[in-house]
Formats: C-alpha cells, structure tokens, sequence
C-alpha cells in the first residue's frame, strides 16, 4: 500500500490491488499542489468537510471518474445532488467498502461549502485497510476524546494538522499525538497559505521527544507503507 501527499490535507491512498482513494483533494486553486486535477483518477474520494480547502476538486474527479464519494450525511446530500455517486456516513459510525472499512469522528471545525452555505459537521476519517490504520484528523481543535480514539483503534499513522489559525497549532497537535499515540504522525495543514505558515521541523522534534515517530512528507511525496 502507497500513501502519496499532494499538500495541505490532500491525500492518495493507492491499495496493493490498485484501488485509489483520495482525501480531501483540494488541488487546482491550491499553490502547493505538484499535480492538477487532470492528472488524478480516484475509485472512493473520502471529504472531512465542506470547506473549499478540503471539499476542492471533488465534483470534477468523481464525476470524470465515477468515484464514489463518502463523507458526512449532509455534505453526502450536498454532493448527491450535484450528481455524483455518495455514500452517506455520520459520526461514530462505520462501514465497510471493498478497500477496506471508515469510520468517522468528531472534528472541532465547521462544514461550510463553496456555495456559503452548511452542511452538516466536520469530521476526522479512520482508514482500515491491508492491516493498517491511517486516521486522517481533518481540520480539528484539541479534544480529550483523542485519547478514547487512540485506545481503541491502535493508530498506525496519524495524519495531523499543525497550522493554527483554523486549526490545532504545533503545541496542541503534540498533545494531541501524545492522546492517540500512533506508530507515526505525518504533519498536514500547513504553508499553503501565509497564515498558516509553521515549520514542521520543530513539530519533529517535540512529538519525536514524546517518543512518537514523525515523517515530514515532500509535497507530491509518496510513502510505502
């Protein structure tokens, strides 16, 4: 299984059997991004929320590729709508897909889409798949619940967000490292615009002193896992 990073919280989940499923594929209005839209093929696109930042190229890549989109139920709807293939999903609850199964948590965030208008909570997505769990945080503020996240799925890789402003600074996402404990945390949500300018290496080095491994992803940098 390959994890490949596309910047901010844009992920590509390539499974051994070549099923490709992206998270939160914000891609073309983004200035990090080392690939278009054009250059992507998605079978499942996993949304944690609404925001333009994260929602992105959704609607085009599933509707060139027929992806099958799964998030929240009320962005669920939202995307129906728009005439692409969804599976709905709330909070705390699971499903299995033929990768694999998701589970969704609470983010501390809102779900505002493009069009001004909300849909439903933000989220966090728990990724089970070939042995492995990836818990991609989403956009989140701190919250003591991590710690009941952490025990129960036994997190392989953490996919945590060290921007601040809109989300957990670096302070914070280390606490929240220390809840979860995963295997390994990768730093997502940062440097793609000036106000969330931070400097992963110093992340590094305080989650690696709690004992946790920490790898810093090139933007477009791809990982075997």
């Amino acid at each position: 299984m390959k994890l490949r990073y596309f910047s901010h919280s844009g992920f590509q989940i390539t499974t051994n059997d070549g099923q490709r499923i992206l998270i939160d594929p914000f891609l073309d209005g983004n200035p990090t991004s080392p690939v278009n839209v054009s250059d992507i093929e998605a079978d499942f696109i996993l949304i944690t929320h609404g925001h333009g930042d994260h929602l992105g190229d959704t609607l085009d890549i599933a509707k060139r590729c027929n992806s099958l989109c799964i998030c929240e139920n009320e962005l669920g709807n939202y995307l129906a709508s728009k005439g692409v293939r969804v599976h709905n999903m709330h909070i705390g609850g699971a499903h299995e897909f033929d990768f694999g199964k998701i589970k969704l948590t609470q983010a501390l965030h809102g779900s505002t889409t493009p069009d001004n208008e909300c849909h439903g909570s933000a989220t966090g997505i728990l990724v089970y798949t070939e042995g492995k769990t990836i818990y991609h945080m989403g956009d989140t503020g701190l919250f003591s619940d991590l710690k009941l996240i952490g025990e129960m799925n036994k997190v392989d890789i953490l996919l945590a967000p060290i921007g601040d402003n809109f989300t957990m600074g670096i302070e914070d996402a280390v606490k929240a490292c220390e809840f979860v404990r995963p295997k390994m945390v990768i730093p997502i949500h940062y440097n793609t615009f000036p106000v969330i300018k931070t400097d992963p290496g110093i992340f590094k080095q305080k989650v690696e002193q709690q004992g946790i491994a920490c790898q810093i992803l090139a933007f477009g940098q791809e990982i075997t896992l």
